[in-house]
C-alpha cells in the first residue's frame, strides 16, 4: 500500500476573498460568542445541538472524533488532518463533517486578546434528508469545488445567509422564551442554506439512498456501533450491495483511511475515554474495545496519541478540556 501523504500547503484558501458585507457580520458573530464565553472551553448551550467554542492560545495537535456537524469560525484559524489531507480554515469559511471521522486537529491562530471563536451545529441526517426531499430538483447535484477533494470533510466560503442565520441563532440565547420555537426553525434554515450553497451536492450524497457516499455512511454507522467486533469487510460490503474492492475505494475516498484503520482509531479513542472517564486500567480498556493483546494495544495507542496509555491519561487529567479541538 502506498503510504505517502499529500498535504495541502498550509494556507487558508478563503483568506483575502471576503465579500465586503460579510466581514463585519463575522466580527459581530465573534463579539456575540465572546460575550457568552468569558473563559476558553467548549460550551453546550440551551439550544439543542448548538455548541460555542473558545480557545485563547494555539494548541498542539490532538486526536478527536468529529461527528456530523457544521462549524463556522468567527475568529482565528485551525488545521485538521484527515488521513493524508491537511485542511486549513479560518474566518468566513465553514466546515461540514458529513459522517463520524477520526481526525487530528489544532488551533493555529488564537490569543487572549483575539481568541479562536467558533459555532458548531450538530447535523441531524434525518433533517437533511427531509430538506433534500422538499427541495427536489432544486437541490444542487453538481460536483463540489472543495480544494481538499471529495472526502467526508469539506469547507466552503460562508455566505451571508448562513452567517446571518448563525448570528440570529446565537442571539437567541438571550431570549429563552423564544428559543423553544425559533431555534429549530433557524437551525433548519442553516441546513437549508448549506444545501443550496457550495456544500449542497456533497451533503445530498450522504443522504441519497442510491449514492456510494450514503452506502459508506451506513458502513460507518455499523463500524461505529460494532467496532469492538472482528472486522469482516465482505459482510460490510454485502450489507450495502457493494463489492469489497468498491467498498474499500469509496470508504478511503470519504474517510482518507481504510476500514481497518478507521476501526482502530475508534477503538483507541474509546479506550482513552474509558481510562479517562471511568478509571479503567489500560489492559481492561484494551479488552473492552476489542484488543486481545495489551502490549499490541499499548504500541498502537502510543503511535496514535504520542505517549503510552497511563502517561497519556495522567497528562490529560492535568489539563483542561478546553484544549481539545472541536
Amino acid at each position: 500500500m502506498n503510504t505517502a501523504t499529500h498535504s495541502v500547503p498550509v494556507a487558508d484558501p478563503f483568506v483575502g476573498s471576503f465579500t465586503p458585507p460579510a466581514e463585519p457580520m463575522c466580527q459581530r458573530l465573534a463579539e456575540l460568542v465572546s460575550a457568552r464565553m468569558p473563559q476558553e472551553g467548549i460550551y453546550g448551550t440551551d439550544i439543542p445541538r448548538l455548541d460555542l467554542i473558545r480557545v485563547d492560545t494555539p494548541t498542539p495537535s490532538m486526536s478527536v472524533v468529529y461527528e456530523p456537524a457544521l462549524c463556522v469560525i468567527a475568529q482565528g484559524s485551525k488545521t485538521v488532518r484527515l488521513g493524508d489531507r491537511e485542511i486549513v480554515y479560518g474566518p468566513l469559511s465553514y466546515m461540514v463533517s458529513s459522517v463520524d471521522l477520526p481526525v487530528s486537529g489544532c488551533v493555529v491562530e488564537a490569543s487572549p486578546e483575539n481568541p479562536y471563536l467558533a459555532v458548531k451545529i450538530r447535523i441531524d441526517p434525518a433533517e437533511v434528508a427531509d430538506l433534500v426531499l422538499q427541495l427536489g430538483d432544486a437541490a444542487p447535484t453538481g460536483p463540489v469545488d472543495c480544494p481538499y477533494g471529495s472526502c467526508g470533510l469539506c469547507i466552503a466560503q460562508v455566505d451571508l445567509g448562513i452567517l446571518d442565520a448563525m448570528t440570529r441563532l446565537v442571539r437567541l440565547l438571550d431570549c429563552p422564551t423564544d428559543t423553544r420555537i425559533l431555534a429549530p426553525l433557524i437551525q433548519r434554515e442553516i441546513m437549508y442554506r448549506a444545501l443550496i450553497g457550495e456544500m449542497g451536492s456533497r451533503m445530498r450524497e450522504f443522504v441519497s439512498a442510491d449514492s456510494q457516499s450514503h452506502r459508506i455512511s451506513k458502513v460507518i454507522s455499523v463500524l461505529k456501533n460494532r467496532f469492538t467486533e472482528p472486522l469482516r469487510v465482505r459482510e460490510l460490503a454485502d450489507n450495502v450491495n457493494m463489492s469489497e474492492s468498491a467498498l474499500y475505494h469509496s470508504f478511503k475516498q470519504v474517510t482518507r483511511m481504510s476500514p481497518v484503520q478507521y476501526q482502530k482509531k475508534l477503538r483507541l479513542h474509546e479506550a482513552r475515554r474509558l481510562m479517562l472517564s471511568e478509571g479503567l486500567e489500560a489492559a481492561t480498556a484494551s479488552y473492552r474495545v476489542g484488543y486481545e493483546s495489551p502490549s499490541h494495544f499499548s504500541r498502537e495507542y502510543s503511535r496514535m496519541f504520542g505517549a503510552p496509555p497511563r502517561a497519556d491519561v495522567i497528562k490529560l487529567r492535568g489539563e483542561t478540556g478546553s484544549k481539545v479541538p472541536a
